[in-house]
């Protein structure tokens, strides 16, 4: 079997061991997500009402007494996150398709005894 083949069959395989990879990769993952999140995307959208109030923390934004900083950043890094979610599984739907989509050769075997049958018929 090739390098190829082994990794697809080890992907697409439903076991506990498969399962804690998938956890591992998943938390890797989200913390790449949340400093993306974090650190570029909601100073980039946030920057003018930053500039607005005078403040230079995300944390500092306030109307009144409501602290609205932070909500506007749960709601860009929730918007995100399940954006990137949405095109992996999307991309693992396509993927699981097109390895269900092609029926394995038969074995010679089962070609040895299509064979057989084939001349018995005659």
């Amino acid at each position: 079997m090739s390098l190829v083949k082994e990794f697809k069959a080890f992907l697409f395989k439903g076991n506990v061991v498969d399962l804690a990879v998938a956890v591992i990769i998943g938390a890797a993952f989200g913390a790449i997500i949340t400093s993306l999140v974090d650190d570029i995307i909601t100073p980039l959208l946030l920057a003018p009402a930053l500039k607005a109030a005078g403040a230079e923390d995300i944390s500092k934004l306030t109307w009144g007494t409501v602290k609205y900083g932070n909500f506007l950043a749960s709601i860009i890094k929730f918007v995100v996150i399940g954006a990137v979610l949405f095109g992996v599984v999307k991309a693992a739907a396509k993927a699981m398709k097109t390895a269900d989509a092609a029926p394995a050769p038969p074995t010679p075997t089962e070609a040895l005894l299509t064979e057989i049958r084939d001349n018995l018929k005659k």
